[in-house]
């Protein structure tokens, strides 16, 4: 049964906005008491959160499908809705996270570090929030804006000081259980190791972790074997070990050749691990001819500029030296990385003439038609309830002051041509009308509603009424026949 898995495609969706509510508050002697629908709450969000307890993706493995809850619907007398509860899923401390494409949207690395997976819809505005000086009694309400979905690939890169390094049996899992607490899977036989393992070595004040994972061969950076399994999870290590086998029995293997062949896999991986600080360490000196065979080689070893180990796990020889040597690299890595810095909030303006929408002409079949793509018509659009005319009067009237008539006009759009504003799997098409008029129109002139006018005083209906027929009698007065 699978206990460890590092590599998983997740499907998230966050939780969509309320609908706001249309309400006109209703009272004894109060037949229009004016609006009263509150907002809808917003949507949950999904939320990634490195956590040092969790050391595996296997939960979203067995379920990769997470949504965030969605918010409640306004209601009337001024009450809106609750707003959707955050998911938050935990992850291993190294995990990166991207797009379909593969492009890296997030790298968490350090307990509680955080990352939107996907941002929740905003809840729509009530009446009561849409009412104004002009527009008093709204007769709509702003719809929830859907919340974001969509997958993401996460990827697990272990988060160790050290990486041992070598061929498949070489005695990696030895050495880190005796080094360290950890008690990995030891055999005889080839890639007993198929997971990475983590353990804590302590060398007088320095404590490192150091990880064990799956073993290379030739072409493991092509992907043969476990190799870019492996790979991946030595990137973050800044030290590397190689663990060359003095006792191996395979005739046309030697410690030096394993080096090189190792070298050239992680030279031609890549992400910098040719460049990382390393040590080579002989194993196994405790068997026939395996202390023979380290003397033979180490003299090479050493020529070329390494520092070497002999060391048997089993008889516990060597290991104090090793485990202090790696102690002294860790100590000099970690003190050239720069210090922790405070966080930087880069602040990018946009330009002043950036009109926050494009319009751009794609002819579909022979007819025109106009594409608006941007953030906010968009939004408005996915708020918009076009069964209610005052509501997409509204809406024409946000696209006029955004300038959104205007650009179309200088696009060369005339009256009956096709507007779309939205991607083209999901927009809102629309036959253009430039003298579009709001709902309320009806009732008056546009955003305006005399249902809400409190009565005249008597006195002020008279003064009205004088000025009315004084106004008759000067334009009959000015009046000359032909």
């Amino acid at each position: 049964m699978t206990t460890f898995v590092d590599r998983v495609e997740l499907h998230v969706a966050a939780g969509s906005g309320g609908h706001g509510c249309a309400s006109v508050h209703r009272e004894k002697f109060k037949p229009l008491g004016g609006p009263d629908g509150g907002n809808g709450g917003r949507g949950g969000d999904v939320i990634l959160v490195v956590d040092q307890d969790v050391t595996t993706l296997l939960d979203y493995h067995h379920s990769p499908h997470r949504k965030a809850t969605n918010g409640a619907p306004g209601a009337g007398d001024n009450r809106s809705g609750k707003d959707g509860q955050d998911l938050v899923l935990p992850v291993p401390d190294g995990t990166v996270v991207l797009d379909k494409q593969g492009n890296v949207l997030a790298d968490l690395v350090g307990q509680g570090t955080t990352f939107i997976a996907a941002q929740g819809g905003r809840g729509g505005l009530g009446n009561a929030a849409l009412a104004s000086a002009r527009r008093k009694a709204p007769g709509f309400a702003l719809l929830g804006v859907p919340g974001d979905e969509g997958d993401v690939q996460l990827e697990l890169k272990t988060v160790a000081d050290v990486a041992l390094v070598g061929y498949p049996s070489a005695g990696k899992s030895s050495l880190i259980s005796v080094l360290s607490a950890a008690k990995p899977k030891i055999a005889d036989y080839p890639f007993t190791t198929l997971v990475p393992n983590l353990g804590v070595v302590t060398a007088g004040s320095t404590v490192y972790t150091i990880a064990d994972v799956p073993g290379l061969i030739p072409g493991a950076s092509q992907g043969k074997g476990l190799g870019l399994e492996f790979l991946r999870h030595v990137e973050r290590c800044s030290v590397l070990v190689h663990i060359l086998d003095t006792a191996t029995l395979e005739s046309d293997r030697d410690p030096v050749s394993d080096l090189d062949i190792i070298e050239a896999e992680l030279k031609e991986y890549g992400a910098g691990l040719e460049n990382r600080p390393r040590l080579v360490v002989l194993n196994k000196i405790d068997v026939p001819d395996g202390q023979d065979l380290a003397d033979m080689v180490r003299p090479d070893l050493e020529e070329r500029g390494y520092r070497v180990f002999e060391v048997s796990a089993v008889a516990h020889k060597g290991l104090k030296e090793l485990s202090y040597a790696l102690a002294e690299l860790v100590a000099e890595g970690r003190a050239a990385k720069p210090k922790d810095e405070a966080t930087r909030v880069v602040i990018r303006p946009k330009a002043v003439d950036d009109a926050g929408f494009t319009v751009k002409r794609e002819d579909a079949d022979g007819e025109p038609l106009f594409r608006v793509r941007g953030e906010k018509p968009e939004r408005w659009v996915r708020q918009t309830d076009f069964n209610n005319d005052e509501a997409v009067g509204y809406l024409a009237d946000r696209l006029s002051r955004l300038g959104v008539e205007d650009e179309l006009m200088k696009a060369g759009a005339r009256h009956g041509d096709g507007v779309a504003i939205g991607p083209e799997d999901n927009a809102v098409v629309f036959d253009w009308e430039p003298t579009m008029m709001a709902g309320a129109e009806m009732l008056g002139r546009r955003g305006e509603d005399h249902r809400m006018e409190a009565p005249r005083p008597a006195a002020q209906r008279r003064r009205d009424r004088q000025a009315e027929r004084d106004d008759s009698q000067q334009e009959y007065d000015d009046f000359e026949p032909f």
